[in-house]
C-alpha cells in the first residue's frame, strides 16, 4: 500500500510559428488531447500563437480545428489569402521573412509600393482575422494561461505578451516584416515574434515552474538540398533559411521534448493541405506520447 502518490508533473507548451505548416499544431493539440494532457500554460509564435489562444480561451482541440477549417473555406479568407505558391516562382517560396515578402512582391504592381514604404500590407487586416478568432478576449480571460511573442520595431527587442489585449498581440506576433505594417500596442510598434523566437521554447522555459517540463512543437521547413539558388534574390533567401535552420536548433534545446511534423518543403503561406498537415502534426504528437506520458510521471 502507497502512503504517498507522486503528483504527475505539469508542462508548458510552445507552439512554434511557420504559416501554413503551423496547421500541424492543431494536431498536436488533439493528440495531447486524446491522452488526458492539457498544458498548464502555453507559449506561441505567429500561427502558432493564434492556433494556441483559440485552445487556451476553449480548451477543446476538435472545435478549434473545426473553426479553423470553416475559416479557411470561406469568403473572408479567399479575399485576404496571400498568393499561393503558383503565384511565385521556386526563388521566392522559400521560408524566411525575406522569402515572405519576396513572394508577395513578385506581382509588379506591388514593387513600386515595396520601394517607396515598409510595408505592402495593412496591419488591420490581421487584427480583423484575430478577433474573429478570439471575438476580443483578453489573456486574463483564457482558461489555460497564455503567452505571445512579439518583436518591438525599430529596436528589435523581443517581447512577450502576457496581460491585456490578445488580439492585437496575435496581430502582432503575426506581422511578417515587409508584408504588413507594424501592430502599435500602447503606443509602441511590434512585429513577427519568429524573427526571435520561432521556436519560442526558450520563452517557455523562463515561465515554467522547476518541476515542469517544456513540450515544443517545430513547425519549421529546412532548406531544400535539391534546389540551389540562381539568382540574387534566391541567395539572400537561402541564406535567411540557414540561419533560420540554426536559429530553431538552439531554441528548440530549450525543450525537455520536442515534436516534429514531417511537413517537409510546405511554403508559409500553403493552406490547401489543410487536413494533412493536421494529420502530420497528430502523428508527431503521438510518436513522441510514451516519452511524454512517461516523463510526466502518468
Amino acid at each position: 500500500m502507497k502512503l504517498f502518490s507522486r503528483k504527475p508533473r505539469g508542462f508548458v507548451l510552445a507552439l512554434a510559428g511557420g504559416g501554413g505548416r503551423g496547421l500541424a499544431h492543431l494536431g498536436a493539440l488533439k493528440a495531447l488531447e486524446d491522452n488526458g494532457l492539457r498544458p498548464d500554460a502555453i507559449v506561441g509564435t505567429s500561427i502558432g500563437a493564434l492556433f494556441g489562444s483559440m485552445y487556451a480561451l476553449n480548451p477543446n482541440a476538435e472545435d478549434v480545428r473545426n473553426r479553423v477549417f470553416t475559416f479557411l473555406e470561406s469568403d473572408v479568407f479567399r479575399h485576404i489569402r496571400l498568393p499561393n505558391a503558383h503565384d511565385a516562382d521556386a526563388e521566392g517560396a522559400g521560408e524566411s521573412w525575406f522569402a515572405r515578402l519576396s513572394t508577395v512582391a513578385r506581382q509588379t504592381v506591388l514593387y513600386t509600393r515595396a520601394m517607396s514604404d515598409i510595408a505592402i500590407a495593412d496591419s488591420h487586416a490581421l487584427t480583423h482575422v484575430t478577433n474573429l478568432f478570439c471575438g476580443g478576449g483578453t489573456f486574463e480571460a483564457a482558461v489555460i494561461p497564455m503567452h505571445v511573442t512579439a518583436v518591438r520595431y525599430p529596436s528589435g527587442e523581443a517581447r512577450l505578451f502576457s496581460t491585456g489585449h490578445l488580439c492585437s498581440a496575435l496581430a502582432a506576433s503575426m506581422a511578417v516584416p515587409g508584408v504588413f505594417d507594424p501592430v502599435v500596442i500602447d503606443g509602441e510598434r511590434y512585429l513577427d515574434g519568429g524573427l526571435t523566437s520561432e521556436v519560442p521554447a526558450k520563452e517557455a522555459r523562463s515561465i515554467a515552474l522547476a518541476s515542469q517540463l517544456v513540450v515544443a512543437v517545430n513547425t519549421g521547413a529546412s532548406p531544400d538540398p535539391r534546389h540551389e539558388p540562381s539568382n540574387v534574390l534566391g541567395m539572400l533567401d537561402w541564406a535567411a533559411q540557414v540561419k533560420s535552420l540554426y536559429l530553431r536548433r538552439y531554441q528548440k534545446a530549450h525543450a525537455d521534448i520536442v515534436i516534429e511534423p514531417l511537413v517537409g518543403q510546405t511554403q508559409w503561406h500553403d493552406f490547401s493541405n489543410s487536413a494533412d498537415e493536421v494529420g502530420r502534426g497528430y502523428e508527431a504528437a503521438m510518436e513522441k506520447m510514451p516519452e511524454l506520458l512517461k516523463r510526466l510521471g502518468h
